[in-house]
């Protein structure tokens, strides 16, 4: 290898080994590590994984099919991982649900079974021409859906940059990069330019360099893969009251309350609104939690009801109004009006 080659395969592998050092270092730092992070892990995982293969392949053509075989298949988990670690971050996961689990399951089981049944070094021919187009679609798959997961991120960047919170600047710089790595390897499939190939590999060491200097400069690695939370600059005054008139009108007009599976960031998707803001917005100007502003919906509507409609029994009255459960029902209207519904039901009656 001549200067230049040396120079490219240090920056290229470099970035690929810092990534499982990175990876390690994440999962052995603490004993309980967040949603957030286990997913994080598997991504940078993946990607040093696949990144590492492609380096060794371009300097060295005649790498051993087992590393193809596993470089390839490490494509398959970047996607998924990649989606996964938004969601958990914009829900607030602490827990992995269990379809969470069976979807790494289902995708663990097809990576076992398609590297035994159809191992790369005896069937060459099915990797190369089926099985990387099917890993390069559930890749793209990922990334459209991970897309999907940030769209009101994204949105409000494009529309106004200064309410952009710096951690969510790192999750868009995060999917950027990943859309970046992803579009040189397509390229390089498809054979659209030449020795595009080791573009991905260095250009996921300049993500990992990114990121780690973004970090170490304030955003720190722990805000990142924390909930989203309210900005620290107070909303205005005017603001707030046209966005809390804007929110009352959207909740009122499309009974939203009775949703019962409504969420903070399906409110603010609604008012065309970031998910922080709408959080800032409730706790810092009227005072109140998510839920505790959409059970003063319920419980008024339900009292509503409760004094106009004899024939709908109580339990049917709080599934009238959002709720999936009686005993659900009857601790919101404790806690809201200070009393059961059906002392509430003698009272006025």
């Amino acid at each position: 290898m001549n200067i230049g080659q040396q120079i490219l395969f240090f920056v290229s592998a470099l970035g690929a080994f810092n990534g499982i050092v990175l990876s390690i270092y994440l999962l052995a730092g603490k004993k309980k590590r967040s949603v957030p992070t286990i997913f994080l892990i598997t991504l940078l995982l993946a990607l040093s994984i696949r990144v590492a293969k492609s380096v060794f392949l371009y300097f060295n053509p005649a790498l051993p099919k087992i590393y193809l075989q596993i470089g390839l298949s490490a494509c398959f988990l970047i996607g998924p991982a990649l989606y996964f670690f938004f969601r958990s971050v914009q829900e607030n996961v602490t827990r992995i649900p269990a379809s969470w689990k069976w979807t790494w399951g289902i995708l663990s089981g097809m990576i076992i079974i398609t590297g035994s049944l159809l191992p790369y070094a005896v069937y060459p021919v099915i990797w190369n021409k089926i099985i990387v187009y099917i890993i390069y679609l559930e890749w793209f798959s990922g990334l459209v859906a991970a897309g999907f997961v940030l769209r009101q991120v994204l949105k409000t960047f494009l529309v106004n940059r200064a309410a952009v919170t710096s951690t969510e600047k790192f999750r868009l710089m995060l999917y950027a990069g990943n859309c970046l790595v992803f579009l040189a390897y397509l390229l390089s499939l498809a054979n659209v330019i030449y020795g595009i190939y080791i573009i991905g590999p260095v250009l996921f060491s300049c993500l990992l360099y990114l990121c780690l200097f973004y970090n170490l400069q304030g955003a720190g690695y722990e805000n990142a893969v924390q909930p989203v939370k309210a900005e620290r600059k107070k909303i205005a005054a005017p603001d707030a009251l046209m966005w809390i008139e804007k929110l009352e009108k959207a909740i009122i007009e499309k009974e939203l309350y009775k949703d019962p599976n409504l969420k903070l960031n399906d409110l603010a998707k609604a008012v065309n609104i970031s998910v922080h803001q709408l959080s800032q917005l409730l706790n810092e100007n009227l005072g109140k939690g998510f839920s505790t502003y959409i059970n003063e919906y319920r419980i008024n509507e339900a009292c509503r009801l409760i004094s106009g409609n004899d024939h709908l029994t109580l339990e049917a009255i709080g599934y009238e109004v959002g709720y999936n459960s009686k005993s659900t029902f009857y601790a919101a209207f404790r806690k809201i009006k200070d009393t059961t519904p059906a002392l509430y039901k003698e009272k006025i009656s």
